[in-house]
């Protein structure tokens, strides 16, 4: 199975979800390493369903700001790559040897603060993570900012994204691919993917 752009999936809770998108074709599973986060898995879950699961990269994600603290959970979860909240952690975790991507927060972002960051080198980043806690309505000027950012950074666009909009939006930015958020089940192995098998089932090649 292929997609027709790189997939992320944020919090992945549960091995329905792994596993589903595994078969799919997504490129990276993300797992919350913050106990004190709702979608938190042990690294002995993270460990279970990637033995469900192949050709796929396990992305362990916080919000921690401590360098030795992602240290020390980097080698609980040994993932393929670590994603952060903070840019100025970035330098600090080039020891860690993995591909880092830095998560963005739409809520709170001035169109000024994504402009700059387009102009702005961020060594040590595979990718740019957008998200969004709150709904985002992508007019011209948000557009406008988005693509000049996309142009300079590798982005992977988290937020807005549904099954009516996926192409537009990936014929409009030049975007190095999407994310989409796991659920929690509502009793184990069984659950409805809704949304996020709408949007990854309209993007298999034909």
């Amino acid at each position: 199975m292929a997609l027709q752009t790189i997939v992320k999936i944020s919090h992945v809770t549960n091995l329905s979800d792994a596993r589903y998108c595994a078969g799919m074709g997504v490129d990276m599973l993300g797992f919350s390493m913050d106990t004190n986060s709702v979608n938190y898995v042990s690294p002995e879950g993270v460990r279970e369903m990637r033995g469900w699961v192949a050709g796929v990269q396990v992305v362990g994600e916080t919000q921690s700001m401590d360098p030795e603290q992602i240290g020390q959970l980097v080698m609980a979860y040994e993932p393929d790559m670590v994603q952060v909240d903070e840019a100025a952690l970035l330098p600090f975790l080039h020891a860690l040897a993995k591909p880092l991507i830095l998560r963005l927060d739409m809520m709170g972002t001035t169109l000024a603060q994504l402009d700059a960051l387009a102009t702005t080198e961020i060594p040590d980043m595979a990718y740019l993570l957008i998200e969004s806690a709150s709904p985002v309505h992508f007019d011209e000027d948000l557009l406008a900012s988005l693509k000049q950012l996309a142009a300079r950074h590798p982005v992977l666009l988290g937020t807005g994204i549904s099954v009516d909009n996926v192409h537009t939006i990936l014929s409009e930015l030049p975007v190095a691919g999407i994310a989409l958020a796991g659920e929690n089940e509502e009793r184990p192995g069984s659950k409805d993917f809704g949304a996020l098998m709408d949007v990854l089932e309209t993007l298999e090649q034909e």
